[in-house]
């Protein structure tokens, strides 16, 4: 049981990372490694002084709302691992961590709701960008994707979870 409580701590721990990292990096879309575009900025390779010069990303109420749904599933996990360690330390013996379960599914579908709408609705997102054929899904949106059945997998594991001791 001990392990089990540990492996799952680690998945948890390892998921908010990857989760805060596809939230804050820049690579969401990308165009040949000069050109990326994230949730909050765009950025372009200059040659002759080899720096990125980023801008604010366009605003448009898609992309606010992949925005928000992204930060509200970082929140969550961050509450849900929060009120693991306090029902931890303060529940009873056979007592199940249901609120932390459900914050870290509730977690997961906000993070599943936002690349859903990323990649539905990327055209109104990327707007005035250059051509979205010759441009690729960056490794964030990817790391978000990875996320979402990992926040599933462990919410639904706390909610079986058994305090033994």
């Amino acid at each position: 049981m001990a392990f089990l409580l540990m492996s799952v701590t680690v998945l948890h721990l390892v998921t908010l990372a990857m989760l805060f990292i596809a939230t804050m990096e820049k690579s969401w879309w990308s165009w040949a490694d000069i050109e990326n575009t994230d949730l909050w900025y765009k950025c372009m390779f200059d040659n002759s002084t080899e720096t990125w010069l980023c801008s604010s990303a366009n605003e448009s109420e898609w992309l606010q709302s992949v925005q928000a749904l992204m930060i509200l599933s970082v929140v969550l996990s961050s509450i849900s691992f929060m009120v693991f360690l306090g029902q931890l330390f303060t529940m009873s013996k056979g007592g199940l961590f249901y609120l932390t379960g459900l914050c870290q599914i509730f977690a997961g579908f906000a993070a599943f709701a936002a690349v859903l709408i990323y990649t539905f609705q990327r055209k109104e997102i990327l707007q005035d960008s250059r051509e979205l054929e010759k441009g690729h899904f960056g490794y964030c949106y990817i790391l978000a994707w990875v996320c979402v059945p990992l926040l599933l997998v462990s919410g639904s594991l706390y909610v079986h979870l058994r305090k033994k001791a």
